[in-house]
């Protein structure tokens, strides 16, 4: 299912989100952008690599195990139909497709609990035919 998707985003959750803008711009040197979300009006950082992948970060309880968690783009869309294909076969939806900054989102849970997020744009239909 995720075969041909490419690894898009990591998304991290950290307890200090101005002492992580510093450390990765300033430590790392990486090109740290501040979003403001669309929803709820929380500050969060993005970070581009040179291969294309996106580092995000968030603001919230960040303990080992709960972050980081990988995100696989769906380039064509479709995240309602992943996610049904995913519970049909047993997958643990973590979090069901929800809004996320610029599209969509939704969580699910390998065997031992990790979780693995799928995001799609919102420029894309939710559902294919």
């Amino acid at each position: 299912m995720f075969g041909k998707s490419k690894l898009g985003t990591v998304c991290y959750y950290v307890s200090d989100i101005a002492r992580t803008e510093m450390f990765y711009r300033d430590v790392l040197g990486l090109d740290v952008e501040r979003m403001e979300d669309d929803g709820d009006g929380h500050t969060w950082l993005m970070a581009r690599t040179a291969n294309g992948v996106e580092l995000i970060f968030f603001q919230q309880d960040s303990r080992p195990g709960n972050s980081p968690v990988i995100v696989f783009d769906l380039p064509d869309g479709g995240i309602d139909n992943v996610v049904t294909a995913l519970a049909s076969k047993g997958t643990t939806i973590v979090t069901p497709v929800s809004h996320a900054p610029g599209g969509w989102s939704a969580d699910i849970a390998d065997p031992d609990g990790h979780t693995i997020s799928m995001y799609q744009s919102e420029d894309h239909p939710r559902s294919l035919k």
